[in-house]
């Protein structure tokens, strides 16, 4: 099992910036890759980026790429999601998820992910 638990959410105004970190805990961390899903309200989950069990590889969904940037610390065991140029549009729970593997492969399908925290909401306000 790895446990997961997401932090950083909040409110903050459009074209602000937050950092989200997901925290893991349980199994060797760095024999996942990681990836941050986000929901709206109304809205089906979507995928926001990816990043795999090294750091080498990285996958962004259209909507965030230039703005968002995925990176990760194994020994620290967090994979961080920070955020830019934010706009009302990005405003929903954010959650990270791992997936156990050990190549440069990202999936951007939820059901590919073993393992997902409870999420933090961000707010960005027009």
């Amino acid at each position: 099992q790895v446990q997961l638990v997401e932090s950083g959410g909040g409110l903050v105004q459009a074209g602000g910036s937050l950092r989200l970190s997901c925290v893991a805990s349980g199994r060797t961390f760095s024999n996942y890759a990681v990836a941050w899903f986000r929901q709206a309200p109304g809205k089906e989950r979507e995928f926001a980026a990816a990043i795999n069990w090294s750091g080498g590889s990285t996958n962004y969904a259209d909507s965030v790429k230039g703005r968002f940037t995925i990176s990760r610390d194994n020994s620290e065991n967090t994979v961080y999601l920070q955020m830019n140029s934010l706009k009302p549009e990005d405003t929903a729970v954010y959650s990270c998820a791992a997936e156990y593997r050990r190549d440069i492969k990202l999936s951007m399908i939820g059901g590919s992910y073993d393992f997902w925290g409870q999420g933090t909401q961000v707010t960005v306000s027009s």
